[in-house]
């Protein structure tokens, strides 16, 4: 072989190397975002087993060699479950009766705990 195609096989080899670090990092923090799964409702548990699943098993979209699709997966999945997780946790900091929420201030809604309900005439 050729000096040339020695250092393009080199750079192949490091890129999908690259890629394949790429791929394990994100699918290490999917892992990590397990411990949120019982407060994120179906959606979380399809989009975390559904990325890991596509990222084990061999049937692709590109081949094996290069991981883009499934750093891709990983990435997407991870993007979603942390935006379900940030709603999770606004929506678990809203008390109903404080200002800024959907329930404030309605006849209609029955009181929380520890809240009492004014009568106004």
């Amino acid at each position: 072989m050729s000096r040339e195609m020695w250092a393009l096989v080199v750079v192949g080899g490091i890129l999908a190397l690259a890629t394949l670090v790429g791929a394990v990092l994100l699918a290490v923090r999917v892992v990590r975002t397990r411990r949120l799964l019982g407060t994120l409702g179906v959606g979380g548990k399809v989009a975390f087993y559904g990325a890991l699943i596509y990222t084990v098993l061999p049937v692709d979209v590109l081949p094996d060699p290069i991981y883009l699709d499934d750093m891709g997966v990983l990435a997407g999945a991870l993007i979603y479950l942390t935006r379900l997780a940030h709603r999770r946790r606004t929506a678990d900091r809203r008390v109903p009766g404080q200002p800024g929420t959907p329930l404030a201030g309605r006849s209609d809604v029955p009181p929380g705990p520890g809240q009492s309900r004014q009568i106004v005439s």
